[in-house]
């Protein structure tokens, strides 16, 4: 029988764990390039016409190199191919599809054009990334075969991996709402939302899919927000475009939906069957966008926050600012912008924090835009030159302390809101499946809704709350509005709503993005008494799901000898985000039994199906209550229809023959495969001390460093279980590498709260 060779290779990435550095504010990047022909800004410039990347020898960011990365020049108006400077698109999976820098796979750079002050891209996503989900951006150096380019903003790709992060769905339909060939004066193909037909070869040309499919649930959307707006929350995400319209308005962002072309959008389609807005290519951010508003003559200072509301190209911002109800919460995010943001200055701090980490930066780029002296100046002078002919940038804090002051006597921004001074539950600490009042208690108000959800990745249902004695209210008419709420969830967020003819407010301000939340006491099953069981992250044969698919699945094995509720437990592949997945209330696993999940991301199907796939090239799986770690398995390289399974069940995990929902049998496997290491670390994360566990019968070298590469322990482990103390440790990641004698070795990703 021919031997099967199984690599065993323990990784949790530690990058994952970090994804956030490398969009790290406070550091600049370093991303080298190497071509191996001299002529690769002409090829650059020539693959421009078919939108296809040329290879680059290699790729190193950080220090950590790629072979064979696919670069192609992007952009619009920043490109030219007389610039010694154009914006700039890896692709580090193009050819080598495993490679990925901290879990990314695609790096956007863009080259700092028609900005003086070089920080309009990564300030304007500091600013939204409070109030929505979007990119995160912050700067990188860029050499091209050894010579400094200059400095780049560097903002988060939208993708599929952005899509599962923040709408749990990364494989459905997604459009760049971005006119195919680019936008320009006279074009006649916007991504503008306007009804042409029921035809969906109308759009092609206005929006670009970016998924398989998609176009008729685009149709969809677009017909019900010209033709029946009232059902339009069931087909778009309302709060998260008014936030959009909102944050382009304050902001003057005017390359986008709310200017002449409708254009730098995405529209990606959520866990709850709807369209989300997610705004992009903020680098004209500020008054830098020569274009306007498409509605006549403005003036960036005094944008009014009805710009458009009665465009015959924007019926976004139509259908919006027509309904009472939406044009009050609209203006609701206005104020919250406007306040917390620009009234207060706080933009300012991080400006400056932002201009301090750039500065030496800016002054070495060769290819610069602007000159040193414009770069300083660009606070509180508009600067000339450098963008669009005859254009003129804003001085970031000429433009909105205009705007600030504009804002001061607009009359729609004056409108008295209501108060919400406080609010809270009839119990505080509820248990499953409990019902209780929300209360809240106003002035100057006409009407009070309550949003809630009771799952995190579960759109809001907004109801109204009464005033009238018989929910929870007090008396009727005292003001104190009330709700009763069924806790049929495994956690409680909510926001209050009130407003009057006028105008309406938000608790917390920044709801839907934030709001308040409410721990619901779940009878949580024991630590040990549910564990992972079985993992097969290549199957081609082993199941079948009933749509007749051969995914990734997992076996959960009940250890104990009376049926558990999972309710309130997760599955996750992400050590950072343990909710990704959720058990649907009510899931249970028999006493000693089994419970297979589909890890396909078809969420849609019938049955248990996690928004998530697994790797077949190894990753983390953990089961969660969202706090708490359960159990954790890190496995490596995985080879078509081998599970990877604890042998008995419950024990030490090895490879054997699949056994979905019954018994594992290690013994029909153990002649044909090579064992891995037999060695396990729990907890993880840990506290105070970890333990590790080895049935191996030789001795076993272990050597931990910090992710400076820093040693912190250098031990021989034995057979059984060594306890080890950490209680004196610096939180953060730690690796763990255990060597045998004959050089083979696991490496543990380790974690310390």
């Amino acid at each position: 029988m021919k031997k099967i060779i199984l690599f065993n290779l323990f990784i949790l990435s530690g990058m994952e764990m970090f994804a956030q550095n490398f969009y790290d504010r406070a550091t600049v990047q370093t991303i080298e390039i190497f071509f191996g022909f001299t002529n690769w800004d002409s090829q650059l410039d020539a693959a421009t016409s078919t939108d296809t990347y040329i290879i680059a020898d290699s790729v190193r960011i950080n220090g950590i190199t790629f072979d064979s990365v696919g670069v192609k020049y992007k952009g619009n108006s920043s490109y030219n191919p007389n610039n010694n400077k154009n914006p700039l698109h890896l692709e580090l999976d193009h050819i080598i599809g495993s490679q990925d820098y901290e879990g990314y796979t695609d790096v956007k750079l863009q080259n700092g054009y028609s900005d003086p002050s070089m920080i309009r891209e990564v300030l304007s996503y500091s600013i939204l990334e409070q109030y929505m989900d979007c990119p995160k951006a912050n700067f990188s150096n860029v050499y091209i075969n050894g010579t400094l380019r200059g400095l780049y903003s560097n903002a988060e790709s939208i993708n599929k991996k952005f899509n599962g992060d923040h709408y749990f769905m990364s494989n459905e339909s997604f459009f760049k709402c971005n006119p195919v060939g680019g936008a320009g004066p006279g074009s006649t193909s916007n991504p503008d939302l306007k009804y042409i037909s029921m035809d969906s070869s109308a759009y092609f040309n206005g929006y670009e899919l970016k998924s398989t499919y998609g176009w008729n649930r685009l149709v969809d959307l677009i017909n019900t927000l010209n033709n029946d707006v009232t059902n339009i929350e069931s087909k778009l995400d309302v709060d998260r475009a008014l936030w959009m319209l909102a944050f382009n308005n304050v902001l003057v962002n005017l390359d986008s939906y709310s200017g002449a072309f409708r254009q730098n959008y995405y529209l990606s389609w959520d866990l709850n069957a709807r369209f989300v807005p997610t705004i992009w290519d903020l680098n004209m951010c500020f008054g830098g966008f020569p274009g306007g508003t498409g509605s006549g003559a403005y003036t960036a200072t005094t944008l009014d926050p009805m710009s458009n509301s009665t465009s015959t190209n924007h019926p976004l911002i139509v259908k919006m600012m027509a309904n009472p109800l939406y044009k009050r919460m609209y203006m609701a995010h206005v104020r919250t912008i406007v306040q917390e943001i620009f009234t207060s200055q706080a933009y300012l701090t991080t400006a400056n924090t932002l201009r301090a980490t750039i500065d030496a930066s800016v002054q070495a780029d060769p290819y610069k835009f602007y000159t040193y002296t414009q770069f300083q100046n660009s606070l509180s002078t508009d600067i000339a030159g450098g963008g669009p002919p005859g254009s003129s940038i804003p001085g970031l804090q000429n433009l909105m302390g205009a705007r600030s002051t504009y804002f001061s006597t607009n009359s729609n921004y004056i409108l008295v809101a209501p108060s919400i001074s406080s609010f809270g539950a009839s119990n505080n600490t509820p248990a499953f499946g409990e019902s209780i009042y929300i209360t809240t208690t106003c002035s100057n108000e006409s009407t009070v809704y309550l949003g809630y959800r009771l799952n995190h990745q579960l759109k809001f249902n907004r109801v109204q709350m009464f005033d009238d004695g018989t929910h929870g209210d007090g008396a009727a008419g005292d003001h104190i509005y009330g709700f009763p709420i069924s806790l049929s969830g495994a956690l409680f967020e909510y926001y209050i709503y009130a407003e009057n003819s006028n105008a309406g407010l938000f608790s917390p301000q920044r709801a839907e993005h934030e709001y308040h939340s409410l721990a619901i006491s779940i009878p949580f099953c024991n630590i040990g008494d549910v564990l992972i069981n079985e993992i097969v992250a290549s199957n081609t044969s082993s199941a079948y799901d009933s749509n007749g698919e051969n995914d990734d699945w997992v076996e959960l094995f009940n250890t104990t000898s009376s049926a558990i509720d999972l309710s309130g437990m997760y599955l996750s592949d992400d050590p950072i985000n343990l909710m990704k997945w959720s058990f649907p209330i009510g899931t249970s696993i028999p006493a000693n039994g089994y419970l297979m999940v589909w890890c396909d991301n078809d969420m849609g199907q019938t049955g248990l199906h996690t928004n998530f796939k697994l790797s077949s090239l190894g990753e983390n799986l953990i089961f969660s209550n969202g706090a708490t770690i359960y159990d954790q398995v890190l496995f490596g390289v995985q080879t078509a229809d081998i599970a990877y399974a604890r042998c008995p069940n419950g024990g030490l995990f090895s490879f054997a023959t699949p056994t979905p929902n019954t018994t594992n049998n290690c013994e029909a496997a153990v002649a044909e495969i090579d064992e891995p290491l037999n060695i396990r670390a729990y907890p993880i994360p840990a506290t105070d001390f970890i333990k590790f566990v080895s049935s191996e019968e030789e001795q076993l070298q272990l050597k931990i460093m910090d992710i400076q590469g820093r040693s912190m322990l250098n031990r021989i482990l034995t057979s059984g279980e060594v306890e080890i103390s950490i209680s004196d440790w610096s939180n953060g990641v730690y690796y763990a590498s255990i060597e045998k004698p004959n050089g083979k070795k696991v490496t543990i990703t380790l974690m310390k709260n």
